[in-house]
């Protein structure tokens, strides 16, 4: 049986691992992401070296999700808020210096989506939307059964859907996207406002104290489910999914911002719409990312 092997590069770490066809994991790990495209090179290049020692089977096919818009006509990702060192770099002749396999270049989100849709809570669903939260926000969407990329391959970005248009400047040029009112940089800021403090803190530990009880921790997370739940609506109302699927770390915090977030989203959508869609946790974690670029490379060597 072939095998296939999938990289997810995300702000903190990159996932990598092998697959067989039908999405059994053989191996996977994760590192961290380096700060330069030069390093990152010189990173793949090396554990794609220590793949093809570690396993005894030939590779088909790689696929590699990538933070940002990846341009179907150009073959590059034009613009990449959370890791500006890829935009515009001629990403493919970089791969192709030490990559001898079919390979395919997708965005992060979409390939997350797509792993979850073959393998995890998506499984079985017509058409599902995932929201991926965590220093950003990452969205995927398919739909009657198809990865869908829109004509230029930009579509999916939910993250960057203007939620509160007196809000903050985002890394993507825009104002006030539910990235910026969602991820976690913007609990910590909120949970500062609410308490008139500038602590440096992280975001797990506003989490532990919003476990605890503490009022403007729990604040802070309910104001970051307030926005969810408007953006969840907007899509909910444009694509009538019959699954909403959220992962990404923040969504550890569960309740806390899961139920100020669904109490919003009632408000928002169709009342029909709302019915129709499950809104579920996602399954796999942070493997959804590499098993969805294996996957999708799957599917593009065998059309």
């Amino acid at each position: 049986m072939p095998i296939y092997a999938g990289f997810d590069l995300g702000g903190t770490h990159l996932k990598f691992g092998l697959t067989d066809s039908t999405g059994k994991i053989i191996f996977d790990s994760k590192t961290a992401t380096p700060p330069t495209i030069k390093q990152l090179l010189e990173l793949l290049e090396k554990l794609w070296n220590d793949l093809k020692r570690k396993e005894t089977r030939k590779v088909a096919a790689i696929g590699f999700g990538f933070p940002g818009i990846f341009s179907l006509n150009q073959q590059r990702i034009l613009q990449s808020p959370n890791y500006a060192e890829l935009d515009n770099f001629d990403l493919l002749p970089a791969l192709s210096a030490f990559i001898e396999v079919p390979f395919w270049v997708n965005n992060d989100a979409n390939m997350a989506a797509f792993g979850e849709y073959k393998c995890g809570a998506g499984k079985g669903a017509h058409s599902l939307i995932f929201l991926t939260i965590g220093t950003g926000l990452g969205a995927g969407i398919i739909l009657d059964g198809k990865l869908w990329r829109g004509k230029c391959g930009f579509a999916g970005e939910l993250g960057h859907v203007t939620v509160n248009p007196e809000g903050e400047k985002c890394n993507c040029g825009g104002q006030g996207c539910l990235e910026t009112e969602v991820s976690a940089p913007k609990i910590v800021r909120n949970y500062n406002v609410i308490r008139k403090k500038d602590e440096e803190i992280s975001g797990e530990e506003v989490f532990a104290r919003a476990k605890k009880g503490e009022m403007a921790a729990r604040q802070a997370f309910a104001q970051a489910g307030h926005f969810l739940g408007i953006g969840l609506g907007i899509a909910m109302n444009l694509l009538n999914p019959d699954k909403i699927l959220l992962g990404g770390a923040v969504m550890s915090a569960g309740d806390l911002l899961l139920s100020p977030a669904l109490e919003e989203v009632k408000k928002r959508a169709y009342k029909a719409s709302y019915q129709c869609c499950k809104i579920e946790r996602a399954s796999l974690g942070n493997k959804a990312g590499f098993l969805g670029a294996a996957l999708w490379a799957k599917e593009q060597t065998d059309k």
